[in-house]
């Protein structure tokens, strides 16, 4: 229950917060650019708050390790919000203006707080039984049990020492060996298998299991060995007059693999993640009105702490929003069109988002799709007033900034606020210290993307980042607005999501795998497989949980160390610290890849096979 006395901060916990809430919104950004994919941060937050307090801050017990697992989760938040669009205003053609990305960040993270601080005591107190909110309770316990978290930061550290010492092996930082391992098909049948020695991905594959990883990998599978080469074989049919629809300057019938996929394949992708989306949003058109209707009939907070915060942070967002449209457009009419077009569609999938945390989960919470799904709305809106032209195109794209930015928040806050429910903290509180490490993490979060611009401008068949949703949505507004898209590819993608719907499956996850190099996502099932391998190989039921519990704390660490490490190491690139380096002879060859690889699923493995069933056993007994 709530103790609105019980305090669990104090200077030290709010300067460890903000330095976890860097952390993970940079670790996050970086792993979010590279793969499209996100890991919570609240468990880790909760083992890492754990060690903490146990040496700084004892006092503070519980409810100290509480607030470090809600700033943790209001720094990752950001992350997992914001670089769905903000990399898009780059792919346009625009700059991301620093001061511009933090206004509309912070709106949108006092617009999350206080549209969900409006249903906070519904869906955490009056729903509380019903909405399960599977991973605030999965944190809860890991703050419950974090007596015994000495292991799990052993591991975490153990993983961020394998990710940071391969990731500076290899070109992220000084490019002493090669980590892609690269084959292409023949003439006749023209396909490319490669895989990135990735430790971070590997960790995010360990943590999203086998399910998630394989649905991806059969995307990237279909793209890689039968779209592209079903292509290709059409395109040296071509006579020479023929060329690339995007490009004069490129024969179709001279375009190799990655060519095609650029020019043709990866439209295909964004037709099916377009479907998917709408499909998303039209299935949650039940749960908007539910919780819409639920909310207004809702009875007033019973926990005895007022909302003043919430509610201020609010209406501030609610006026600025229209100042900040008509200082970046210098059109009143946009200015009010866009801003009441961003309440709306952000105060419903806010809504949507805290109320899906309490039956998936923020991890699994649609936030790409529910973004989509209103981007597309605000585009066909901006095009019916003729706002249509590159610059129009960025303004559309701060908009959904907001927006996303915004759901994301929301979906976080909640799951946050339920587990300090749970542990029986002080919910304002909590609100103060999560918007304060939203706010860090948006200023992370847009001087991330900022410094690294020149990266995500790059573009060909191994960018340093895949960007999928921000390619997507670059794509879709922009081609939406020139009517310049080729819409037989995406019509394409569309019709094969809707087989995918039709055969129940998860659309936007084999569609990011669709859209993803197949060197992303077969490095991802590389770490499915590594848990898979714990799993069926462990016969032990207890043993098994300890060594696929400690896998999640290995791969955190994994995810940690390499995000973190290769930020570091492009930051280095960029400011021209470091001079770009490409391994040569035997040191840059598929083989060199081979060998590095195995060294990593050793130095993986090793360590979990070597817990015994002695040590399950000590631990029982304590």
């Amino acid at each position: 229950m709530n103790g609105k006395n019980k305090k669990g901060g104090n200077p030290a916990v709010l300067v460890a917060g903000a330095i976890l809430a860097i952390i993970f919104a940079a670790s996050t950004a970086y792993s979010d650019m590279k793969a499209g994919l996100t890991v919570a941060a609240g468990i880790p937050g909760a083992i890492i708050g754990s060690g903490f307090i146990s040496v700084f801050a004892r006092s503070k017990g519980i409810l100290g390790k509480n607030i470090l697992q809600g700033m943790s989760s209001g720094g990752e938040s950001i992350a997992s919000g914001m670089i769905y669009v903000l990399p898009a205003i780059i792919l346009i053609g625009g700059r991301v203006n620093f001061l511009t990305g933090i206004l509309i960040g912070a709106l949108a993270v006092l617009f999350g707080i206080g549209a969900t601080s409006l249903v906070q005591n519904y869906l955490l107190v009056q729903e509380h039984g019903k909405l399960v909110y599977p991973e605030s309770m999965a944190i809860s316990e890991a703050l419950v049990v974090s007596e015994g978290g000495g292991d799990s930061l052993k591991f975490m550290g153990l993983g961020f020492g394998i990710g940071g010492i391969i990731t500076i092996l290899t070109t992220q930082v000084f490019g002493w060996v090669n980590s892609m391992i690269t084959y292409v098909g023949s003439s006749f049948y023209r396909w490319k298998m490669s895989t990135e020695v990735n430790p971070m991905l590997a960790g995010i594959g360990f943590v999203v299991g086998l399910e998630v990883a394989l649905t991806m990998f059969a995307g990237s599978f279909l793209s890689n060995f039968a779209i592209t080469p079903l292509i290709s074989y059409f395109t040296q049919m071509a006579d020479g007059g023929s060329h690339a629809w995007n490009d004069a300057a490129l024969a179709v019938s001279q375009m190799n693999v990655d060519e095609v996929a650029g020019a043709y394949v990866k439209y295909i992708g964004a037709g099916m993640m377009l479907c998917g989306g709408i499909i998303g949003a039209a299935k949650l058109i039940p749960v908007i009105v539910t919780s819409v209707k639920q909310t207004l009939n809702a009875r007033g907070d019973s926990s005895g702490e007022r909302n003043t915060l919430g509610i201020a942070g609010l209406l501030i967002a609610c006026i600025v929003i229209f100042f900040a449209g008509f200082m970046f457009s210098g059109n009143i009419v946009i200015a009010i069109v866009g801003g009441l077009l961003s309440l709306i569609l952000s105060l419903l999938f806010v809504i949507v988002s805290a109320r899906l945390a309490g039956t998936i989960g923020c991890s699994n919470t649609p936030i790409s799709g529910m973004t989509i799904a209103a981007l597309v709305i605000m585009t066909l809106v901006f095009v019916l007033m003729g706002w249509s032209d590159t610059k129009h195109s960025e303004i559309l794209l701060l908009f959904g900034v907001f927006i996303v930015t915004a759901i994301a928040v929301g979906g976080a806050y909640a799951q946050t606020q339920k587990v300090n429910y749970i542990i029986g903290g002080s919910s304002n509180e909590m609100m103060k210290y999560f918007m304060i490490a939203a706010m860090i993490g948006v200023v992370t979060v847009v001087g991330t993307m900022v410094i690294l611009e020149p990266q995500l401008a790059v573009t060909g068949s191994n960018p340093p980042f895949g960007l999928p949703q921000a390619n997507l949505i670059a794509t879709l507004t922009s081609g939406i607005m020139s009517g310049n898209l080729p819409w037989i590819m995406i019509i394409v993608g569309v019709v094969i999501a809707l087989v995918c719907w039709m055969l129940g499956l998860p659309i936007m996850t084999v569609a990011i795998g669709f859209y993803l190099p197949i060197s992303t996502t077969s490095i991802i099932l590389t770490g499915a497989l590594i848990k898979l391998l714990l799993d069926k190989t462990t016969k032990n039921k207890a043993l098994k949980e300890k060594r696929i519990q400690s896998g999640v704390s290995l791969s955190s660490g994994l995810i940690a160390g390499g995000s973190i490490i290769g930020l570091i190491g492009i930051i280095l690139h960029v400011t021209g610290v470091l001079s770009d380096h490409q391994p040569t002879g035997f040191a840059g060859s598929n083989i060199m890849g081979i060998i590095l690889l195995a060294v990593m699923v050793v130095t993986i493995v090793l360590p979990l096979y070597n817990i015994k069933q002695k040590d399950v056993d000590q631990k029982t007994e304590k």
